[in-house]
């Protein structure tokens, strides 16, 4: 049974939320968890792991170090258990959890060389191990890791890899056959690359068509294992020569976990319609993401890893934010972008529940999401990133009703039943 955090945690009242919610960093530096595909909130139900900021009201420095925080939810107590370079804003240092509590995994960075690594954290006992390799994400069962070139994240977007000086990040031509999705083996440390983009490009099925990508560079960003572990997807990107993001392209590749079978799942021609965030459905076989496939209105679309079964999961409720659908298969929380029409105007947001079932769409929280400083290029904005525990009964999100960045945890189990 997980910890009740009601009496150690003050409670979040602010525009009469349905559910019960806690600030978890109160006392705390500004602090965030990591995504929401990810729980930070340990398989135990007990801890949260986060990457608390040095500070939040300016762009960090490369070699700055951020924090990793240990929230205790039976004892109200959080603590440091380590020190990172490794980290960007938007993520932190990719913080999460592998098979039990034992395992707490990070990014820091050799700023000698400026090169990043991963670490597994052992948080209770405080035994460390360094890895070749960095963590994007790590399997369900703790062994492996998978991760683009962290270094090289920040090309297609900033906030979402690692900061370093601008002279240390590499830059790749077209399909690059030394860039791709690494793997590391979190028993020993050794990291390899999977998979190149060059494979994919020339591989995948359907077919990438070179000729709709003229010049230019393809880039790893988002990298995500199935519940099961069994596949790993990738959201793979191309910038024109000239960098300019307004044109460039995304696809939505699956693999299985060895490597082998890719496909293009969600390819360019749907996404560049209108859309953001895939992300894995429990049963590991299916997809979803927000997407305008009628070129108009946002919805949640829901697709196989193969690309085929591709059609809207309800035409009653509009998409938004960051979409996770629970195992029950009927309910998907999710969050706002400040601009999205489901957002308030004023800064505050909605953490929202969809019953696919009955077509409907509840706000469970309003709160403020806009920071007091979002950065030059919006990197430093406050995305809640809901996230449901192991449990399926609670999620963890990120919100700034102060101005500070701070983690958040609501009981959802009333609403659910």
């Amino acid at each position: 049974m997980a910890p009740d955090p009601s009496d150690r945690f003050p409670r979040y009242t602010d525009f009469d939320p349905v559910v019960p919610v806690w600030c978890v960093t109160a006392d705390c530096g500004p602090t965030i968890h990591r995504f929401f595909d990810t729980s930070p909130i340990s398989p135990s139900g007990r801890y949260l792991g986060l990457t608390q900021f040095p500070s939040d009201d300016r762009m960090p420095e490369p070699g700055e170090a951020a924090e990793i925080l240990l929230v205790d939810l039976q004892a109200g107590e959080s603590r440091v258990v380590a020190e990172t370079r490794g980290w960007d804003t938007q993520l932190g240092a990719q913080v999460q959890w592998g098979a039990d509590d034992t395992q707490l995994f990070f990014n820091d960075m050799d700023t000698r060389a400026w090169r990043p690594f991963g670490v597994r954290l052992d948080p209770i006992s405080g035994v460390r191990k360094d890895l070749d390799g960095t963590v994007y994400m790590a399997s369900p069962d703790g062994k492996w890791a998978a991760s683009p070139c962290l270094l090289r994240t920040g090309r297609t977007q900033a906030g979402y890899g690692v900061i370093a000086p601008p002279e240390h990040v590499p830059v790749n031509k077209g399909a690059a056959s030394d860039d791709g999705i690494y793997l590391t083996d979190t028993s020993t440390g050794a990291s390899k690359l999977l998979v190149s983009f060059k494979q994919i490009v020339e591989t995948a099925q359907p077919r990438i068509d070179l000729d709709e990508h003229p010049g230019g560079a393809f880039y790893g960003f988002h990298i995500k294992y199935n519940p099961q572990g069994t596949r790993i997807m990738l959201v793979l990107r191309w910038l024109p020569d000239e960098g300019d993001r307004k044109k460039m392209k995304r696809h939505v590749i699956t693999m299985n976990a060895d490597g082998s079978e890719i496909h293009v799942a969600i390819p360019d021609s749907e996404w560049s319609k209108g859309g953001h965030h895939p992300n894995w459905c429990p049963d590991g076989e299916t997809m979803m993401m927000n997407l305008k496939a009628d070129g108009k209105t946002l919805r949640f679309v829901k697709a196989k890893y193969d690309g085929t079964g591709y059609g809207t999961m309800s035409d009653e409720v509009l998409g938004s934010g960051h979409p996770a659908l629970h195992p029950d298969g009927r309910h998907i929380v999710t969050d706002s972008y400040l601009k999205e029409p489901v957002a308030f105007g004023d800064g505050t947001t909605p953490i929202r529940l969809i019953d696919l079932q009955a077509g409907a769409d509840r706000n469970l929280i309003r709160i403020r999401t806009e920071p007091n400083y979002s950065g030059p290029k919006n990197e430093l904005r406050v995305d809640p990133h809901p996230a449901w525990d192991y449990g399926f009964h609670r999620i963890a999100f990120n919100a700034c009703p102060d101005g500070i960045r701070r983690v958040y945890v609501a009981d959802l189990i009333d609403v659910l039943e």
